[in-house]
């Protein structure tokens, strides 16, 4: 119905496959999420996660979800809509279930943010010696030609802040499915911190 919904990264652990085999798995809550608003000219819709308390609800964001005839939402996402977007409609529920079918989604999660990092923690930069006598241990060096072009060229690597930024894992294999408890489990690590937000969307080769 819609190609993606929204969700929170639980944490990491693993599961057993039928040979025995361990599989680091990431755990994810995903929905239920309500629909609040259909966009038919744009082919998509509006949802919202995770509860919210009506008193810190702004007043147009109260009208707006009672419009939809749905409780208040933490966060608001347009999606696209998939195969049978027509059955949506404002107020329904759409749960973990989408994926069912699936064999593999993307994970679209912000990183965990790092703070201002020099090169050899950001870019990876092996760093001069450590011995005594150097006076080259973690400095960046040299960063751009003297007289001609007599600046510092762009995409040059540099210190700066570190993380906190939109991170899409794709085609992570799905590995298990818990309706009953709104689990999604994935293969492989996911970008972000325990409880931050996520949105997980079907795969291309799907």
């Amino acid at each position: 119905m819609v190609k993606a919904l929204l969700g929170k990264k639980i944490g990491m652990t693993r599961v057993f496959d039928d040979s025995g085999k361990a599989v680091p798995v990431t755990v994810l809550c995903v929905g239920p999420c309500a629909v609040v608003q259909v966009k038919e000219d744009e082919g998509a819709v509006q949802i919202g996660f995770d509860e919210r308390k009506r008193k810190n609800t702004p007043k147009p964001l109260q009208g707006h979800f009672a419009r939809a005839g749905v409780t208040p939402k933490r966060i608001l996402r347009d999606v696209e809509l998939g195969d049978g977007g027509g059955e949506c409609e404002p107020g329904l529920e759409l749960t973990v279930e989408e994926f069912a079918h699936c064999s593999a989604v993307d994970v679209v999660g912000v990183s965990k943010g790092r703070g201002f990092a020099g090169v050899v923690k950001r870019h990876g930069f092996r760093g001069g010696p450590a011995s005594h006598g150097s006076k080259f241990h973690r400095t960046a060096g040299s960063v751009g030609p003297g007289t001609s072009p007599g600046r510092v060229i762009k995409g040059r690597k540099m210190p700066g802040r570190m993380g906190n930024e939109r991170v899409t894992s794709r085609n992570l294999k799905v590995v298990r499915v818990d309706g009953a408890r709104n689990l999604l489990l994935v293969k492989g690590a996911v970008a972000g911190s325990n409880g931050g937000y996520v949105m997980v969307r079907k795969a291309e080769n799907n």
